[in-house]
């Protein structure tokens, strides 16, 4: 017999088993050595009570029968080696992965290009990043395998479940090496540490079964015939054909959005949210969150998450990491951006968070400044990439505001929401390091107000938050795509462009690891229904 409960027990307990399966045969009224196991499917942290935290556990109990564990979906992989229909994805971030993954499913060959490196020889540039401030635009935190999600945390919530099927998405990744406690976690989360070997055996097991996946390999043209996509050409001279195009390219593609705009292939301005970095001292976020100084061994590093309305600005949370750090995500020369990670056991002395404001159309068109850097540097022209020269505008000046190299421009909390350059700044995990200055010279008016209207009502909510030991760090300005490629609702496809599909968080239609990975899954599926 099976039997589904639910339990609300204590972190101890949650940690214990012994002492679970005796709480679990107390909710089933049968004696503990009648459990022959169970399995967890869901698992949260309530830490409403002030007095108390608990686990929330449903659990599957096997009674008198042999237990089973967890079941994986099955991957029912073909082999493409020589299939007759071939795709080009590119991109290899989550996107385009799991675009390639489920391509094969279906008897399709994908050929996955990637402008940057393996993982493998990618951390050498991220070295570089971190210890010389040296940016290698087509190699750093956003371009190669596994793109921007390979080294930004492994987060993998998502409330995106009409996109597709979350379990699968969550079920692959453990197929390829990822903790089976995503599977039932509230807020599941790998880590930046374990998911570079996820990445690796999934582009492995591409390449086991015929598909192709090429590294700095570079998509500088679409070759377009009677307004069919027949396939691209590369930096390096190649012209590759195949009867699709999947545009997996992630957020911090200019040269493809530069690339569609000078080609006459519709895109669209696309709202996002632009901000800051925040950091404290962990202990200081668990014993907001806790209500205790110590969270105790059972307990993990405390998270939160926060949205604000402030003058009609939405002001949030955003990537929040327990445990993290701050990274270096700048893609070009000249240009401070900054985003945060976490390895698996979280155990970093610092909590970090995006905290940003939401950018319109009405609020960059009305910038005079920004149509002053427009004209300064000469930019394409045009409302579509109006958020994109927003973007760069506020990435270059954190860049002078910094000082020197990839030294972020940075602030105390306090002091920022008083208009006080700060005297000194506190330790920070921002390996290139930071320098003091008044972010006002860094964030737009509409921008630095918000924030510091949000700051003050984030500190009535969480008691203790709003404390100049706390580090405000610019800029936070990859949180999604500036720039939409529209398509079809129906074929997925551009509707300028037969056999262009735009594709996963750079065509703005995701927001994440899983919502990406659902997107590139669905537009393989319609390739696959097309044929």
């Amino acid at each position: 017999m099976q039997q589904q409960i639910s339990l609300r027990v204590l972190p101890s307990e949650a940690a214990d088993e012994a002492s679970l399966l005796n709480i679990a045969a107390k909710a089933c009224a049968v004696k503990p050595a009648q459990i022959t196991g169970y399995n967890i499917l869901k698992k949260s942290i309530d830490a409403r009570s002030r007095s108390q935290v608990w686990i929330t556990l449903t659990l599957r109990v096997f009674i008198d029968e042999p237990f089973q564990a967890h079941q994986l979906l099955p991957l029912e992989l073909q082999d493409v080696h020589q299939a007759a229909r071939k795709v080009i994805v590119v991109g290899a971030g989550p996107a385009g992965l799991f675009a390639a993954i489920r391509l094969i499913e279906l008897g399709i060959q994908p050929i996955v290009l990637e402008r940057g490196k393996d993982v493998r020889s990618r951390r050498r540039d991220l070295a570089a990043m971190n210890k010389e401030g040296i940016v290698n635009p087509e190699s750093n935190y956003c371009f190669g395998e596994g793109g921007a999600g390979t080294y930004s945390d492994g987060k993998l919530y998502t409330r995106s479940n009409k996109r597709g099927d979350i379990q699968r998405i969550l079920s692959i990744l453990v197929h390829f090496g990822a903790d089976e406690k995503i599977l039932y976690e509230a807020h599941p989360h790998i880590g930046t540490n374990k998911l570079p070997h996820i990445i690796v055996a999934m582009r492995d097991k591409i390449r086991e079964c015929g598909g192709q996946v090429q590294f700095e390999k570079k998509v500088t043209d679409f070759n377009i015939s009677n307004g069919v996509c027949t396939g691209v050409a590369t930096a390096d001279g190649d012209q590759i054909a195949a009867e699709a195009v999947i545009l997996a390219t992630g957020h911090s593609a200019r040269d493809i959005f530069y690339l569609l705009h000078d080609k006459k292939i519709g895109i669209e301005f696309k709202p996002y949210a632009l901000g800051v970095r925040i950091e404290h001292p962990q202990t200081m976020i668990d014993s907001i969150q806790y209500h205790a100084p110590d969270r105790g061994e059972h307990l993990p590093p405390a998270s939160y998450s926060l949205v604000q309305q402030v003058e009609q600005k939405g002001v949030f949370s955003f990537c929040m990491c327990p445990g993290g750090i701050i990274a270096p995500a700048a893609t070009a020369p000249g240009e401070v951006v900054v985003n945060g990670w976490s390895p698996s056991k979280r155990n970093n002395p610092y909590a970090n968070s995006g905290m940003v404001v939401t950018a319109d159309y009405k609020d960059l068109v009305e910038l005079k400044e920004l149509q002053a850097f427009i004209r300064e540097k000469e930019l394409p022209k045009g409302d579509d990439l109006l958020g994109l020269h927003f973007q760069m505008m506020v990435e270059q000046k954190a860049f002078v505001a910094g000082g020197s190299s990839l030294a972020a421009p940075a602030q105390r909390m306090d002091d920022f929401v008083h208009n006080r350059t700060s005297k000194s700044l506190p330790d920070c995990s921002y390996l290139p390091g930071i320098a003091s200055a008044d972010l006002r010279q860094v964030l737009p008016p509409f921008v630095h107000k918000a924030l510091q209207g949000g700051f003050k009502e984030f500190g009535k909510k969480m008691r203790g938050y709003l404390t100049n030991e706390a580090i405000v760090v610019a800029t936070e300005s990859r949180t999604s795509s500036p720039v939409r490629i529209p398509r079809d609702a129906d074929t997925l496809q551009h509707p300028q462009v037969a056999g262009l599909y735009p594709c996963g968080e750079g065509a703005g239609y995701a927001g994440g690891i899983v919502s990406a990975a659902m997107d590139g899954e669905r537009i393989a599926m319609v390739i696959a229904s097309n044929g």
